[in-house]
């Protein structure tokens, strides 16, 4: 007998939102979709009502990480991780955040214990955590922390990108106000997130020589001073040193050219000082296709670009496009040697 692949470990998210919406619709559609072996680390009892709800006949089995693979086939796997003490869709619920961060731990852990191959995130209800105590400004930090707890002396640190098949992001700043960017955006964080960004380029896409384009940070990227000095005195050096390292980077550029589509043919990935600079165009170019990729861990993690959408939730109407491909990019950046997410 042929040995089953190990497979994705899929995380709960927020409870009340689509994520057991769109594990349940993945599984059903497995074979159209094209996805490998999967397991969500959830409440089984809660995934039972979910599919009661969309009125789905799919069989559920409660197993291992270690068995999945083989009960894929005729049935979702769910490995129990703790209740999740929610069951209304749509209704937030403060009291689920231990599950839903009990969840991603047992994620990471199981990747880290080679159980399975990749981490994908089901959306979480930031607001709904702070309330229980999460400090983490995002899924991204936290991973970072929990890659850090097993490597003490890791020295990079996570990198946000959203990835479709039209164009590449990555915001140097993440979750911080407007306000607080200029004063957060330094020569070394950029070359530091560039750097890695050109790394996982290399080692998990296939682009044997990655190009970067960085965004100015102010309107026509600063006009050489005139409209704010931050593109001059810190984005330009940061990219005379990148390509000093022998990284392909050309900037500052003004953002409100970059993306059309001839510009994006001279690039392979855009930096962006703050989140909406580049989420913004990589949203409206790819929305139901581009998937949420952390650079700089030790192991893979992706999710779908949008979020917990609890209007939708329980009522079949999400769109399973960005979660089924974070699946199956997830699948392939565990396979390297045969990934390229575009020639």
């Amino acid at each position: 007998m042929a040995k089953l692949e190990k497979p994705v470990a899929i995380t709960l998210g927020e409870p009340a939102g689509i994520g057991p919406d769109l594990t349940l619709q993945a599984w059903y559609n497995r074979k159209k979709l094209g996805l490998p072996p999967f397991y969500i680390r959830g409440d089984t009892s809660l995934i039972s009502q979910r599919a009661e709800k969309l009125e789905m006949n799919v069989t559920l089995e409660s197993c291992t990480p270690e068995d999945a693979a083989a009960c894929f086939s005729h049935a979702l796997p769910v490995v129990q991780t703790g209740p999740a003490l929610s069951d209304t869709p749509g209704v937030e619920n403060p009291e689920t955040a231990a599950s839903v961060l009990a969840s991603i731990e047992h994620c990471v852990e199981d990747v880290l214990q080679d159980r399975a191959i990749a981490v994908v995130t089901n959306p979480i209800n930031k607001a709904a955590l702070y309330k229980a105590g999460f400090t983490h400004p995002g899924h991204t930090e936290f991973l970072g922390q929990l890659a850090h707890k097993h490597w003490p002396d890791l020295p990079s640190k996570p990198v946000m990108m959203i990835a479709g098949p039209d164009l590449m992001v990555v915001p140097v700043t993440i979750h911080i106000p407007l306000h607080e960017v200029p004063q957060a955006l330094t020569e070394d964080l950029i070359v530091e997130t560039a750097q890695i960004v050109a790394s996982d380029l290399n080692t998990r896409f296939g682009f044997s020589a990655p190009r970067l384009a960085l965004c100015g940070l102010n309107p026509h990227a600063g006009e050489n001073g005139a409209m704010g000095t931050e593109d001059r005195d810190v984005i330009q050096p940061a990219v005379e040193r990148l390509k000093a390292a022998g990284i392909h980077a050309t900037g500052p550029h003004p953002a409100d050219t970059l993306f059309h589509p001839d510009a994006r043919l001279k690039y392979d990935c855009v930096l962006g000082m703050y989140h909406d600079q580049v989420l913004i165009p990589a949203k409206t170019i790819g929305f139901d296709d581009s998937v949420n990729v952390t650079l700089g861990l030790p192991f893979i993690r992706t999710s779908p670009d949008h979020g917990t959408a609890y209007t939708l939730a329980g009522t079949g109407m999400a769109r399973i496009d960005s979660f089924s491909a974070s699946i199956r990019m997830a699948h392939a950046l565990a396979h390297p040697e045969n990934f390229r997410i575009r020639a």
